[in-house]
C-alpha cells in the first residue's frame, strides 16, 4: 500500500527544461514528485499537469519529504545550473537517501565533474548518472534525446522511463546507456560542438546565397524548405527555412534581418575545442564555428574596421558580386557543398569520440549514438541514419570520409563545394567553417603533405630530429653548417 502511494521518480529544479521532462515523464504513466527551491515554481508545475491532463505529478517543499515520497530504490532527477548549484543540490538530497538510490544529474555538466561525483555518491552507497539531454524545451516536453553515462545499475532502475520519455524513431527510442563514468556528459558536449559546427555551416550557405546570389528571405525560406526535403532534411533547416518566413511586428520587412549579428554560448562548443586539443584530435571545423561567435561579439571593432579599410582603399565586393550569377546553380552548388562540409564537422566530433574512449576504456557504440541523434534532438537529421550505417559496417571506421558510402559523395560534391568557397572568398565573404571543412577534406586524403619542411624547420632550431621515408630511426642533420657547405 504504501508504495502504491509513492512516486516512481522525482525531479528537482524545475525551470521550463525541468517542467517540461517532468510532465513528459507524468503523461507516459510514470507518477512523479517535483521539487524546487522556490516554491512558486512547484505550484506552478502542478498547475499546468491538472491543465496538460490531470497528469499524476506530486508537489514537494522540501529536500526531505521530497526524498521520502520516491519508491525504493529512490530515483532522482536534478536539472539546475552546472558547477557549484548541482553539489548544493546533491548534498541536500543526499542527507536523506539511503544505499541503492541514484541521482541522475540533466544538466549540461563538465563530464570530470561527474566523474568525482560518481566516485562521492559511491562512498555513500548511492548511484549517480550523468545524463546529457538534447531537444531544448520542446524536446524535454515530447521527446529528447537522452546520454546517460555513469553506473548501469542506476540505469537499469530507469531504464523503462527513459525508453518512454526519449523521442521516439523507426529502430527504437533515442536513448541508450552510452559508458561508465562521464561518458554521457562528454558525449552530449561532442553533440554540441558539432551544433555549433552545424550552425555555422548554415549561416554560411545563407549569406553566400543572400550577399553573392542576391537572393531575398523569401527565396531563402523556400530553398530552405526545398532543401528540407532532401539529403539536409534536418531539425536546424527545418527552423531556418521558419525564420526566414517570419515578419518583424516593429516594421517592414523579415526580423532575421533586425537582429544583432553578436552570437551568444554557454561553453559546451569552447570544451569540444579544449578537448580536441587535449587528445591532438583535429577539429578545425568546430573550432572556426567557436572563433565567429568570439568575433560575432566584437561588433563595434568590426564596424570600426569596416570603416578604416574601406578609408584604406578596400573595395566592398559583397554588392557587386551578386552580377552574372547562375542563381539557380547557385543554389545548388551551395547545397552540395554545405552538405560535404557537414559531414567533415561531423567526422570531427566522431574522431574525438573515438579518442576519448579509447583513453578512457568507455568503449562507445559509434552507430549507436548516431542512432539516438536521429530523434528528439537539435542535430537530428536524415544523414544520421547514413552515419549509423557506416559504422555497423565498420565499427572501427578511422574517419566517415573513408566510408566507401560518403567518400563517393564527397567526390561527386567536391567540385561544387570548391567554386562556392572560390566564389565567397573572391567575393570577400568569410567561409570559415566550409572553408576549415574542405581543407579538412584536402589534408586528409594527402598522402605527403608539406609536413616534411615543417620537421626539417624543428630539427634546425631544436635539434628534434626526424624520420626519413627510405629508412628506418631517427635522424638528426647540422642543416645550417651543411648549408653553408653547399653555398
Amino acid at each position: 500500500m504504501e508504495s502504491a502511494a509513492l512516486s516512481r521518480i522525482g525531479l528537482a529544479g524545475l525551470a521550463v527544461m525541468g517542467q517540461n521532462l517532468a510532465l513528459n515523464i507524468a503523461e507516459k504513466g510514470f507518477p512523479i514528485s517535483v521539487y524546487n527551491r522556490t516554491t512558486s515554481k512547484v505550484d506552478e508545475t502542478l498547475d499546468r499537469a491538472a491543465v496538460e491532463g490531470n497528469l499524476p505529478v506530486s508537489g514537494q517543499y522540501s529536500p526531505r519529504d521530497f526524498v521520502l515520497s520516491l519508491q525504493r530504490p529512490r530515483s532522482l532527477i536534478i536539472l539546475v545550473k552546472a558547477g557549484a548549484p548541482v553539489d548544493q543540490t546533491i548534498a541536500a538530497f543526499s542527507e536523506y537517501m539511503e544505499p541503492g538510490d541514484c541521482i541522475i544529474d540533466g544538466g549540461n555538466e563538465w563530464y570530470q565533474n561527474t566523474e568525482r561525483r560518481i566516485s562521492e555518491a559511491e562512498q555513500k552507497g548511492l548511484l549517480y548518472l550523468g545524463m546529457g539531454v538534447s531537444g531544448g524545451e520542446e524536446g524535454a516536453r515530447n521527446g529528447p534525446s537522452l546520454m546517460p553515462g555513469g553506473s548501469f545499475q542506476a540505469y537499469d532502475n530507469i531504464k523503462d522511463i527513459l525508453g518512454k520519455v526519449a523521442a521516439q524513431v523507426e529502430d527504437g527510442p533515442c536513448v541508450t546507456y552510452i559508458g561508465e563514468g562521464g561518458s554521457g556528459n562528454f558525449v552530449k558536449m561532442v553533440h554540441n560542438g558539432i551544433e555549433y559546427g552545424d550552425m555555422q555551416l548554415i549561416s554560411e550557405a545563407y549569406d553566400v546565397l543572400k550577399n553573392v546570389g542576391g537572393l531575398s528571405n523569401e527565396e531563402l525560406a523556400e530553398i530552405f524548405t526545398e532543401w528540407n526535403r532532401g539529403e539536409l532534411e534536418s531539425f536546424l533547416v527545418e527552423i531556418t527555412s521558419d525564420i526566414f518566413r517570419v515578419k518583424d511586428e516593429f516594421g517592414d520587412g523579415e526580423l532575421v534581418d533586425k537582429i544583432l549579428d553578436k552570437t551568444g554560448m554557454k561553453g559546451t562548443g569552447k570544451w569540444t575545442v579544449q578537448q580536441a586539443a587535449e587528445l591532438s584530435v583535429a577539429a578545425p571545423t568546430i573550432a572556426a564555428s567557436l572563433d565567429c561567435r568570439y568575433l560575432s561579439g566584437l561588433k563595434d571593432e568590426r564596424e570600426n574596421a569596416a570603416k578604416v579599410l574601406r578609408e584604406a582603399g578596400l573595395k566592398e565586393e559583397i554588392g557587386s558580386a551578386s552580377s552574372g550569377i547562375d542563381k539557380k546553380r547557385l543554389v545548388d552548388d551551395v547545397r552540395q557543398g554545405l552538405y560535404a562540409s557537414k559531414i567533415c564537422s561531423y567526422a570531427q566530433g566522431m574522431n574525438l569520440l573515438r579518442a576519448k574512449s579509447l583513453e578512457k576504456s568507455w568503449n562507445l557504440n559509434f552507430g549507436e549514438l548516431a542512432r539516438i541523434w536521429k530523434g528528439g534532438c537539435i542535430i537530428r537529421a536524415v544523414f544520421l541514419d547514413r552515419i549509423k550505417k557506416a559504422y555497423q559496417r565498420n565499427p572501427d571506421l578511422a574517419s566517415l570520409v573513408v566510408d566507401p558510402e560518403f567518400a563517393k559523395e564527397m567526390v561527386q560534391r567536391q567540385a561544387a563545394w570548391r567554386r562556392v568557397v572560390g566564389l565567397a572568398v573572391s567575393a570577400g565573404i568569410s567561409t570559415p567553417g566550409m572553408c576549415a571543412s574542405l581543407a579538412y577534406f584536402d589534408t586528409y586524403r594527402r598522402a605527403r603533405l608539406p609536413a616534411n619542411l615543417v620537421q626539417a624547420q624543428r630539427d634546425l632550431f631544436g635539434a628534434h630530429t626526424y624520420e626519413r621515408t627510405d629508412r628506418s630511426g631517427a635522424y638528426h642533420t647540422e642543416w645550417t653548417k651543411l648549408a653553408r657547405k653547399s653555398n
